[in-house]
């Protein structure tokens, strides 16, 4: 529906909404047979990593009553299996649907061949940099809270990126999200997705362990939507990059209010936990909300004052 329709720099978009990256792997994990992927704006695929990972000790993944905890860490083919069959086959299974490649890596020159190789696959319309995953060691949420390594990855991403645009993800994890966001343009970003998972820790009473097998892990979920939408907000006012919002997003109205605050396009995570086709729901009852309150098309939304 034209009025739903969005653009970002390399994604032409039918509506604003996309899976969070993870959330149905590379289109194959679980549930994804369940879902119309072609009603939705654009697909974010799963972390790729140079090498195969096989993640975190189980349990990776704990269900709260306002959230999820998860700790994955990034269990990927690695980067060649990706660009050599994920991405192929997804795309024809889903020929018309713009596809962001997520990106990551232990070090600024995994962080490069990573994206080098997945900029040569045809199947490729932009890239997401994740520099904010709390779960992994090395890379991840360690580049995403130091403003000079942002900026550094970022610029070295797009030294071979060509004409495939940039997207950085950004942790939560931070005292000024507008620092780090200001790394990401002065790097050469053409975008950015906000906010990754917020670190956290749940322990069970019983066993008095961690529910997660790594310990401390990423909540995500209803709970920490207030907390995205500030950050949106202040990012949308401290650069002139378009914004991915994401962050407890479940209803049209929250879809809006992202959109309000700042982003141009939303990502959903945590609410496929409750309902697997919650996107193409959302895209659905977009209308009928924009129609109460007099938006014509979502073009013309603008941040906030």
């Amino acid at each position: 529906m034209e009025r739903l329709a969005v653009e970002l720099p390399g994604l032409k978009m039918q509506n604003p909404l996309m899976p969070a990256s993870g959330t149905f792997g590379f289109g194959d994990a679980y549930g994804a047979d369940r879902v119309d992927f072609d009603q939705l704006g654009a697909f974010v695929m799963k972390t790729t990593t140079p090498q195969a990972r096989t993640g975190n000790p189980q349990p990776q993944i704990a269900k709260l009553s306002d959230g999820v905890m998860n700790s994955v860490g990034l269990t990927n083919p690695g980067v060649d299996a990706v660009v050599n069959e994920k991405l192929p086959a997804f795309h024809q299974a889903h020929s018309n649907l713009p596809v962001l490649a997520s990106v990551g890596g232990a070090s600024l020159a995994e962080y490069q061949m990573v994206a080098e190789k997945l900029v040569q696959s045809p199947f490729v319309n932009a890239l997401e940099l994740n520099v904010s995953c709390p779960n992994v060691s090395q890379g991840g949420m360690a580049f995403g809270t130091d403003p000079k390594l942002v900026e550094a990855v970022t610029r070295t991403v797009k030294e071979v990126s060509g004409t495939i645009p940039v997207y950085v993800k950004l942790t939560p994890n931070v005292t000024s999200i507008t620092e780090i966001a200001k790394a990401a343009e002065a790097g050469g970003a053409d975008g950015l997705s906000l906010i990754n998972t917020v670190l956290g820790l749940h322990i069970d009473l019983k066993t008095r362990k961690p529910v997660l097998g790594n310990g401390m892990g990423g909540y995500s979920g209803t709970a920490i939507k207030p907390l995205a939408v500030r950050m949106v907000y202040q990012v949308a006012h401290a650069t002139k990059l378009p914004i991915i919002g994401m962050g407890g997003i479940e209803t049209a109205a929250d879809v809006l209010e992202f959109m309000m605050a700042g982003a141009s396009a939303v990502a959903v995570g945590a609410g496929h936990f409750k309902d697997l086709n919650i996107c193409p729901k959302l895209a659905h009852e977009l209308p009928n909300l924009m129609d109460e309150l007099g938006i014509q098309n979502l073009s013309e939304l603008k941040p906030i004052e």
